[in-house]
């Protein structure tokens, strides 16, 4: 018999080399365990250099959590680990890499921390847009997202009911939705250092305004209607084109037919009723602005005149504010009529200016 040919030794399997990427997620989360409490309220990571998620176990190992500062440790994305966090009130996330798909998580605003949810901060990200899963936090009431890329303020923003202090400074906004106007709660708003060039006249609607920072931006003139905002306390407009110069002559386009009849109309008390017209002129007529020239008594529907008018702010500053008269013979210094009319308008103009600078208590210019 041939002799068996003796077998060659078994070659072990080599491990794995561990990934050097993973292992700062690995160690974060040996020192999570390792710090676990079943009574801890706040937790703070130091800064440090992740790509995230967060542990899935964070809702095991801290149950009883409100206040989570993931804010510098280099997270792309938070994770689910969080949406079941019951208690978490307050989550700091600043100068991190969110902002990318999957930077939050799915579900959120479905979650039990979707429900608790109070303060938000994302500011120091790397955010296009503001991430729609933010917007089924209807109980948030501070969302800071300033430092990042955001181009504009969507209108459902206004889904956000309980907000009252909106951090958006720092990005790339150009426009302002009017839907913003439809936060009762909000109180403090920050649109500084962007590209906005005008206000939406719809802001004198946020009767809780108490601070609107503008500081930094386009702007040329402010709405006639911003001294409206009757609790405002602070106004800074420094860095804005409206400090050193203003918008004299703007374009007119003439009424047309049907704005002619319509102001005839009401102007002249023409009596009729619902049943007399069509509905929708019906609708038009009602959408009549009256022109705020004392002296004239017209009105206006879409075309009017644009003017910017001077008023004082605490005694110490003059700012342009745009202002709707119903035609250019109100402005015009052809007549003297015309004349006593727009320096009526003017002083009165300035009257309610002088009662905004009674309630507001810093305007910041300079």
């Amino acid at each position: 018999m041939a002799a068996a040919e003796p077998e060659e030794p078994a070659v072990p399997e080599e491990e794995p080399e561990p990934d050097p990427e993973a292992e700062p997620e690995l160690e974060l989360s040996a020192e999570l365990r390792s710090r676990r409490s079943a009574e801890a309220r706040r937790l703070v990571l130091s800064p440090r250099r992740l790509s995230g998620p967060l542990p899935a176990g964070l809702s095991q190992w801290f149950p009883a959590l409100e206040l989570l500062d993931v804010s510098g440790t280099g997270l792309a994305e938070l994770g689910g680990g969080l949406l079941a966090l019951p208690r978490l009130h307050t989550l700091l996330a600043k100068n991190n890499r969110l902002g990318g798909p999957g930077s939050l998580p799915k579900g959120l605003g479905q979650a039990p921390l979707g429900r608790s949810l109070r303060v938000l901060n994302l500011s120091g990200n790397r955010f296009a847009e503001l991430p729609p899963a933010l917007l089924g936090l209807k109980g948030l009431q501070s969302l800071s997202l300033g430092g990042n890329r955001l181009h504009g303020i969507p209108p459902d923003i206004q889904e956000l009911r309980s907000l009252e202090f909106l951090y958006l400074g720092g990005n790339f906004i150009t426009s302002i939705p009017p839907e913003l106007a439809n936060l009762p709660s909000l109180s403090y708003l920050v649109l500084c250092d962007n590209k906005i060039q005008s206000i939406p006249p719809q802001l004198a609607q946020l009767h809780s305004l108490r601070s609107l920072s503008l500081h930094n931006n386009l702007l040329t003139y402010l709405p006639r209607e911003i001294l409206n905002l009757v609790h405002l306390e602070e106004l800074s407009l420094r860095g804005n084109p409206l400090v050193v110069r203003f918008v004299r002559d703007l374009t007119y386009n003439p009424p047309s037919l049907q704005e002619l009849a319509g102001r005839t109309i009401k102007t002249r008390n023409v009596p009729y009723a619902p049943s007399d017209l069509p509905e929708n002129l019906v609708r038009y007529l009602s959408l009549a602005s009256n022109c705020p020239n004392p002296k004239c008594g017209g009105v206006y529907f879409d075309s009017c005149v644009r003017q910017i008018k001077f008023v004082d702010f605490c005694g110490k500053y003059r700012i342009p504010l745009m202002h709707y008269l119903c035609s250019p013979e109100c402005s015009s210094p052809c007549s003297s009529a015309s004349q006593s009319s727009t320096s009526q308008s003017e002083s009165d103009s300035e009257d309610e200016a002088s009662v905004a600078a009674r309630r507001m208590q810093k305007v910041l210019l300079g």
